[in-house]
């Protein structure tokens, strides 16, 4: 009866510890780190962490995922999404649905980021009332869904006015932005420790005017210097990283002085800005393509007219602006500012880092390790190595050659478990 015991126990425990790990022969593999592409890989994972990565290694004996005919690399981060926003008339959709609602459309938008080798994403404030997108979060991160490993703001603060604001109602018909609105350092402070409350891991300041709401100049700074400072005071007494939409000279030098941690565009930077954000280790997430993106399928709607005009008119500027960043060295990450365009286009903002610059390899690394450090997640995620979260997707073709091979996802796994697999 005991040795009976015995096998049924060691039969269940071998059973167990073989559904809880992986092995992925690779025919090539980047892992992230900057190092060349290694070739005839064997990565191990068990319980959802890799345990060893084996370089040159013949075809190993026993079941394994093969994956010799794609390129291996890093689960691939977006660092300025907006799971919630759909439509050109992105101002006034917010209060079109309930927040129940808009859950269940971001739980849709973020599960297809997954699908298409996005492991991580960070929410940069989103159109909602309340905080639909962190309870899309909540439910992935207690197993009740599928989707990516989610951080971010719960909405993007704005003063009176702001691009944060509704400014084309007259003052007869009061309606509800979906950005907070705060004027003055206490309300900035109360704001905070609110958004804090109901779970944001990120705040979000609309520094400047924007590109895309009505109303608002995206060259003049909003937030004065007494606000910034408690904003970014009052978080991180908790914790808790800033980042700030900037697009003038003035306002991104006014929030890295403040100590945010990103700037999100950065369309105006000079290289008194740049300088500044080297010396501070400020993060720079330009959100290039989205400009592209609005001209390709926007270029005639009257909710978006300001937003494709300025791309018109800056687009020049801010290309050369970018690659200024660049080639000084500035921290530069990759993030699509996902307004509601198709998921499998977002992927093409690695295409314009390249454009502006970087390498192949260092667009990927911007689009894997760099955002990793940004989001203060380098210790599990980013890159293949041992100790890590197994967050690992493979492309057809080599993107370390061409980027575009990126939009050929053929694989993904999200912390060892497989999600996507042709």
């Amino acid at each position: 009866m005991r040795l009976s015991l015995l096998i049924i126990v060691l039969l269940f425990t071998s059973g167990a510890c073989a559904q809880n790990s992986h092995q992925l022969y690779c025919g090539r593999l980047i892992d992230g780190t900057g190092q060349s592409v290694l070739n005839d890989v064997l990565v191990t994972i068990t319980d959802g962490e890799i345990t060893a990565v084996e370089a040159g290694v013949n075809k190993p004996d026993g079941d394994f995922i093969d994956l010799r005919d794609q390129t291996v690399m890093p689960g691939m981060i977006d660092a300025h999404v907006h799971p919630l926003i759909y439509g050109d008339d992105y101002q006034v959709n917010h209060l079109k649905n309930s927040s129940a609602k808009k859950a269940l459309i971001g739980l849709k938008v973020v599960q297809e980021f997954l699908h298409h080798g996005w492991t991580t994403l960070r929410i940069a404030g989103d159109a909602d009332m309340y905080y639909a997108h962190l309870d899309v979060r909540d439910a992935i991160e207690e197993g009740l869904f599928e989707g990516p490993r989610i951080v971010g703001a719960g909405h993007y603060m704005s003063v009176t006015g702001g691009g944060g604001d509704i400014n084309f109602f007259g003052p007869e018909h009061p309606v509800h932005p979906d950005g907070l609105i705060v004027d003055g350092p206490d309300e900035v402070r109360k704001a905070v420790r609110e958004e804090i409350k109901y779970g944001s891991d990120w705040i979000k300041l609309l520094v400047t005017g924007a590109f895309m709401t009505a109303g608002d100049n995206p060259q003049n700074v909003h937030f004065s210097p007494e606000e910034l400072r408690a904003a970014v005071e009052e978080a991180k007494r908790r914790g808790v990283p800033v980042m700030a939409h900037a697009h003038s000279t003035e306002g991104i030098k006014q929030a890295v002085m403040a100590g945010v941690r990103s700037i999100e565009h950065g369309t105006f930077i000079d290289q008194e800005a740049i300088r500044m954000m080297i010396d501070s280790g400020t993060y720079l997430i330009p959100t290039v393509y989205v400009g592209e993106y609005f001209l390709e399928e926007h270029e005639n709607s009257e909710a978006l007219a300001k937003a494709v005009a300025l791309h018109k008119k800056y687009n020049s500027q801010s290309d050369n602006n970018i690659r200024r960043a660049i080639a000084a060295g500035v921290k530069v990450g990759i993030g699509s500012d996902y307004v509601g365009m198709p998921i499998e286009k977002c992927v093409r903002e690695f295409g314009q880092m390249v454009r502006l610059g970087m390498s192949p390899m260092e667009a990927i690394q911007a689009g894997t390790r760099v955002n990793a450090e940004l989001l203060q997640l380098d210790d599990q995620i980013g890159t293949i190595e041992v100790g890590k979260r197994a967050d690992i997707i493979a492309v057809n073709g080599q993107p370390d050659q061409d980027i575009s091979h990126l939009e050929r996802v053929a694989f993904v796994m999200k912390d060892g478990k497989v999600v996507r697999r042709e």
